[in-house]
């Protein structure tokens, strides 16, 4: 477990091989615990408290971009209609797509990522914890930041896109548009600091014997997934900052009166746009294999092909940002190169189905809530990719541009491939994280009301895209026909957003009323469920040896396990990237207020840099003050005796 390269052990220093039982269950919960009150809980490092933050927030800001949606459908329901007027219903759709991309659809993922992640390769704390726990004040303060001024009707209102010139200088006076691009800078550093924390515990923070040919395909997923992150995340951030000097300090970047170019605003957002559409769906890819296994009662067929699937499909995903530009008057043989590109990944996709259903199809499926809305995922993502291919096609593409007929490919591909399977893993895990099983009943009928009124909400927009009605319109004249399909559009949504507020009740229900769990209630094979129903703030007494991808059902009376880390200081092993051989022993960060006053210090440049460039001058010692105080050294054990 040790190497040259590890501290030698304290002689007088307590280790879990010398106590056993509810004593190390206690004294671990003390040294891994969070201490009691406000200062406590703004100073946790524990990735399971941040996670839950992470969750309900993404959740909440689900419900809000959900409701501007209902809100958008309700003005579209009858031609000449006056429920909002243009510019509320600009800020509207803005703030819809603004929330469900950069709020909730990113976010989510990488939110179970931080809860689950280091449960499932069975670790005690994810990698670089205070980072993580700053990630996520970053994230709070954006979001807030952007409803805030969305109620006080300053919001954004030129797209979650804000394509130059409409969002530049000259079209979009005021700070409607700044505080999208703040916001964008926000979440984007939220973004990269937990991909990189993600990555490092994947990859170095493994139990021993957890291979890479044993690493969850979860575990896989978000790893893959925190790659592209690290890689598409800079370019919008480079396209905001553009904006915002443009906007601020008149570099004309974008403008081509001054010798800029707005397609290069495209390109920028694009090399990042469509990676995104893979980063969202890349997590629910871990959670459809995760259930899709616990409820065939067998191991997943195609183990390899779904891991190299899914690391395709993160190298393909930077091929296909031009095939949103085709219109843009690019060279039609680049336009070509894209249209295959496009047309390519589906592979990938096909692959993982195709895995997924021989896994059912020779296991037994016990068909719970979980496993239903996987099925749903099937039906309703492979529709969206098959119209994904019709969009692939140059002519086809030109045709319905800018029509509900994108409209419904995209949300048939996000809801489909990442809302589907999100509701499905909060079924699964709600009794890892509460310890509490959510109702059965209501999740059976949760999942027939959203199953149908998703599809009654979009499908109809396919129909009333190709008849040509314009996305991104507040009305039309009733003499265009479009009025019977917006109707029977609007019935569904607001009946899909009902479905929600029976998910929502069973949520709350559930957590203060559901049959107690248990450590293992599905009966299934990955780490997570050999902690505790919720886990410990340790997460295991002792660190488990892994010999199977499954390796509960490998070991259904006793884990084996590795002793002889700390119980009075914050260790846990660190093991090789391949073999996942114990390396050495880490001790990890105490808790500490001071990532909660970088956050804030952060927030206070990002938003006075939307009114001043003076503001880097003046907010940059009080966040290099916070950072110091971060990292100030702490007199380790050894020193203080």
């Amino acid at each position: 477990m040790t190497s040259e390269a590890d501290r030698p052990p304290d002689p007088q220093e307590l280790r879990d091989d010398q106590v056993d039982g509810p004593e190390l269950t206690a004294r671990l919960a003390k040294t891994w615990g969070t201490e009691k009150g406000l200062i406590g809980a703004l100073s946790t490092v524990d990735h399971k408290v941040i996670g839950r933050r992470f969750i309900v927030t993404a959740i909440i800001f689900l419900f809000l971009g959900g409701l501007s949606a209902v809100v958008m459908r309700l003005q579209l329901a009858q031609p000449e209609n006056n429920l909002v007027g243009p510019d509320l219903y600009n800020q509207l759709f803005t703030m819809h797509g603004v929330t469900m991309m950069f709020l909730f659809g990113v976010p989510i993922g990488e939110a179970f990522a931080v809860y689950l992640v280091p449960l499932m390769v069975g670790t005690r704390n994810i990698g670089f914890p205070r980072l993580n726990a700053f990630s996520y004040y970053v994230y709070l303060f954006g979001g807030l930041m952007i409803w805030v001024a969305f109620m006080r009707n300053i919001g954004p209102d030129v797209g979650w896109f804000a394509y130059v010139p409409l969002s530049g200088p000259e079209f979009s006076p005021g700070k409607r548009a700044d505080v999208w691009a703040q916001m964008i800078t926000f979440t984007e550093v939220s973004g990269i600091a937990i991909a990189i924390s993600t990555v490092v515990t994947a990859f170095k923070l493994r139990a021993p014997g957890m291979t890479l040919d044993r690493i969850p395909l979860f575990v896989w997923a978000e790893l893959v997934n925190s790659f592209v992150i690290i890689f598409a995340l800079p370019a919008v951030v480079t396209a905001s900052a553009f904006l915002l000097m443009d906007r601020l300090i008149g570099t004309h970047i974008f403008n081509p009166a001054e010798g800029g170019d707005a397609l290069l605003y495209q390109h920028l957002f694009w090399f990042f746009g469509h990676p995104e559409v893979y980063i969202i769906f890349l997590p629910a890819t871990g959670w459809v294999s995760a259930i899709v296994v616990t409820f065939a009662r067998r191991q997943v067929f195609g183990y390899i092909p779904l891991v190299l699937s899914l690391i395709a499909t993160g190298f393909l995903s930077f091929g296909l940002w031009v095939h949103h530009m085709f219109t843009t008057g690019l060279p039609q043989l680049g336009a070509s190169f894209f249209t295959a590109s496009s047309m390519l990944i589906a592979i990938p996709n096909g692959i993982q189905i195709f895995c997924w259903i021989a896994t059912l199809w020779d296991g037994r499926p016990v068909f719970r809530a979980p496993l239903l809305f996987v099925i749903g995922f099937f039906f309703i993502f492979v529709a969206g990719g098959l119209s994904g291919i019709m969009l692939a096609s140059v002519p086809l593409d030109t045709q319905v541009h800018d029509t509900f007929f994108v409209v419904a490919h995209f949300h048939y591909v996000l809801i489909g491939g990442n809302v589907f399977p999100l509701i499905g893993a909060i079924y699964y895990w709600f009794p890892k994280f509460t310890g509490r099983m959510m109702s059965e009943r209501l999740g059976k009928w949760h999942f027939g009301l959203a199953f149908i009124g998703f599809n009654v909400a979009f499908f109809p927009m396919h129909i009333t895209g190709l008849m040509g009605m314009p996305r991104r319109v507040y009305t039309y004249m009733p003499e265009m026909g479009w009025a019977n399909l917006n109707m029977i559009s609007t019935i569904g949504a607001v009946l899909f957003f009902g479905s929600f507020l029976l998910f929502l009740h069973n949520i709350v229900a559930s957590a203060r009323r559901g049959a107690l769990a248990g450590p293992n209630p599905w009966n299934a094979g990955t780490l997570e469920w050999a902690a505790a129903s919720p886990p410990m703030p340790q997460n295991f007494d002792r660190i488990p040896v892994v010999t199977n991808r499954e390796p509960l059902w490998a070991h259904r009376d006793t884990l084996p396990v590795v002793a002889g880390l700390s119980v009075e200081n914050r260790e846990q092993i660190v093991s090789t990237v391949t073999a996942g051989r114990a390396d050495l022993r880490e001790t990890t960060p105490e808790p500490s207020i001071w990532p909660f006053l970088t956050a804030i210090a952060t927030t206070i440049l990002f938003i006075g840099s939307m009114f001043t460039p003076w503001a880097f001058v003046w907010g940059t010692p009080p966040l290099a003050l916070a950072l110091i105080g971060w990292f100030w050294p702490k007199p380790s054990t050894e020193d203080e005796k």
